[in-house]
């Protein structure tokens, strides 16, 4: 579990959600390109180091997966707040 060898290689796009989330009054809607772009940075990082890699800007692995499957299907959390407003 030795984090020196490589320290978060997703956190510039993790940042940038936080960022987005803060200009736009964390409406999750305004970021969903980010958050797919972080979800693919994640996915690479699983693919690259294994499924038992551990990182903090990540979901684990299977969640993950499931959140891009549901994005395949056009399912993305953002838009369930986006329909109540």
């Amino acid at each position: 579990m030795s984090s020196d060898k490589c320290s978060d290689p997703c956190k510039p796009q993790a940042c940038l959600i936080q960022d987005c989330l803060k200009a736009n009054n964390y409406n999750e809607s305004k970021c969903t390109a980010l958050i797919d772009l972080l979800y693919l940075c994640c996915k690479s990082f699983y693919e690259a180091n294994g499924p038992t890699a551990l990182t903090v800007c990540c979901p684990k692995l299977n969640l993950l997966t499931l959140k891009l499957r549901q994005r395949e299907l056009g399912k993305v959390d953002a838009e369930l707040l986006e329909n109540h407003h």
